[in-house]
C-alpha cells in the first residue's frame, strides 16, 4: 500500500480493531491488574517473552494503542507514553547519558529542559554544554570524548529559533553521539525528525497532540532497541506512567490534529507577517518569515511553519500592558491549544533564569509568546492590535 496522507494517518494510525473488538473508538481500560490463563502464560507475559499485559504500569492496551498512534505518526519503530512532557524529557535523557556523561544542548529552549539539564549536572555528574544550536556545526564543536547525547529543540521555545536536525543527526552520527528532537512545537504534521536522522523524537503531548487544554502528557518516539531501553528502565525505575484516560484523551486529540495544524499554520503565518510592520513591535520570531535567521533551513526540514510565534514589544512593562487588554485572546501559561494564548515570557516561563541566562539566551524583558489558535484570524488579530495601541 502506498504511504498515507497525514490527514489519514492522524485518523486512523495505530488502530488494531481486532483487539478492540472492532471498537471505532479504542475503548478506555482502567484495569491495573491483568490476569492470566495459566502459569505458563503468566510467566511468559511477566518475563516479555509473551506479548501481553499483567500490570497497568507497565502496559495497559489504551495505552498501547497510544504508542502505537505516534510511532506511525512519526515514522519511528516504537513509541513510549509517559504522564507529562517532562516525564518524556528526563526518560530519553536518563536512557542515553549515565553519570559522567555529556550533552550538547541549546542555549534557548524550555526553561525547565535548560533547569533539567543543570539539575542532573549538580545531581548525578551529566554536565551539559549550552549551544547556540541556530548554527549546527556548534554541537561538531562541543563534542567531547564522554558525549553521549546531542539535545535540539527546533522550533524552540519561545524564540522559535531552527535548528539543521538532518546536520546535526550527520554530526552526531560520526561522533557515535545520538540526536534527540524535541518536536512539540512542529509535531508529526510539520516535521518528522527521525526521517532526518534523529534517534528518538521527544513530545509534550499536553500540547498539539492533545490540543484542547485538557490533559497532561508525554511522549518518546523513535529506534526501538532505545524505546525498549526507557521502557524498561526510566519508565519502570521512575514512575512517570500515563494513566489510560489519559492515553485516550491524547488520542482523541489527535485525530483532529491535521485539521487544527494546518488552521494554527494558516494563522499564525498571517499574524507575524501583520506584527512585522506594527511601529510598537521591535521584532518578530516565526520561521515562516524571510526575515528569520534559519528560514531557508525552516523550509527544507518542515512542511508547515507552526503555531507558535514570539515578539517583542520592548520592555516587561509593555508587555504586561498588552496581556491585560487582550479580549479575545487568553492569558494563560501553555500553549497548543485550539485557543490563542499568550504569556510574557520573561516575566514567567523564563522567570527561573537569570537576567544574565535570559539574555544569553536571547529572550528580551519585552517578550511575548504567541500561541495562535484557530479561531478567526481576523478575530485574533484585531485583539492583538487594540492592545498594542494601549502601550
Amino acid at each position: 500500500m502506498s504511504e498515507k496522507s497525514i490527514y489519514t494517518l492522524a485518523v486512523h494510525a495505530g488502530e488494531d480493531r481486532n483487539e478492540h473488538y472492532g471498537a471505532v473508538s479504542v475503548p478506555i481500560y482502567p484495569a491495573s491488574v491483568f490476569a492470566f490463563s495459566d502459569a505458563d502464560e503468566g510467566i511468559a507475559v511477566h518475563n516479555h517473552e509473551k506479548e501481553g499485559y499483567y500490570y497497568g504500569r507497565l502496559g495497559n492496551p489504551t495505552v498501547a494503542a497510544l504508542e502505537r498512534t505516534m510511532a506511525e505518526l512519526e515514522g519511528g519503530d516504537d513509541a513510549l507514553a509517559f504522564a507529562s512532557g517532562m516525564a518524556a524529557i528526563s526518560a530519553a535523557a536518563f536512557t542515553l547519558v549515565g553519570s559522567g556523561g555529556h550533552v550538547v544542548a541549546p542555549e534557548s529552549m524550555y526553561s525547565t529542559t535548560t533547569n533539567f539539564l543543570k539539575h542532573i549536572e549538580q545531581s548525578f555528574g551529566v554536565e551539559t554544554t549550552f549551544i547556540d544550536a541556530a548554527n549546527a556545526e556548534n554541537y561538531a564543536a562541543a563534542v567531547r570524548p564522554n558525549t553521549k547525547m546531542f539535545w535540539v529543540e527546533t522550533p524552540s521555545n519561545p524564540l522559535v529559533r531552527i535548528t539543521d536536525i538532518a546536520e546535526v543527526a550527520a554530526i552526531g552520527k560520526q561522533a557515535g553521539v545520538a540526536t534527540v528532537v524535541d518536536n512539540t512545537f512542529a509535531t508529526p504534521f510539520n516535521q518528522r525528525p527521525l526521517e532526518l536522522g534523529a534517534h528518538l523524537v521527544v513530545h509534550s503531548a499536553t500540547k498539539y497532540l492533545g490540543g484542547h487544554s485538557d490533559v497532561t502528557a508525554g511522549i518518546v518516539a523513535g529506534r526501538r532497541d532505545l524505546v525498549d531501553k526507557a521502557r524498561h528502565g526510566a519508565a519502570k525505575f521512575y514512575g512517570g506512567n500515563i494513566a489510560p484516560q489519559v492515553a485516550w484523551l491524547v488520542l482523541r486529540g489527535i485525530k483532529t490534529l491535521a485539521l487544527r495544524m494546518e488552521r494554527h499554520n494558516d494563522n499564525a503565518s498571517a499574524l507575524a507577517y501583520t506584527l512585522s510592520h506594527h511601529p510598537k513591535v521591535e521584532a518578530v520570531f516565526y520561521p515562516g518569515l524571510e526575515s528569520h535567521q534559519n528560514h531557508e533551513i525552516a523550509k527544507r526540514q518542515m512542511q508547515g511553519f507552526g503555531g507558535m510565534i514570539g515578539f517583542d514589544v520592548g520592555t516587561a512593562e509593555a508587555a504586561k500592558t498588552l496581556v491585560n487588554n487582550l479580549e479575545v485572546c487568553t492569558f494563560a501559561t501553555s500553549l497548543g491549544g485550539v485557543e490563542t494564548l499568550v504569556q510574557p515570557v520573561a516575566l514567567m516561563t523564563h522567570a527561573s533564569l537569570s537576567p544574565e541566562e535570559r539574555a544569553a539566551a536571547g529572550v528580551p524583558e519585552g517578550m511575548i509568546r504567541l500561541s495562535v489558535g484557530v479561531e478567526d484570524v481576523k478575530d485574533i488579530e484585531n485583539d492583538i492590535l487594540q492592545a498594542l495601541d494601549k502601550i
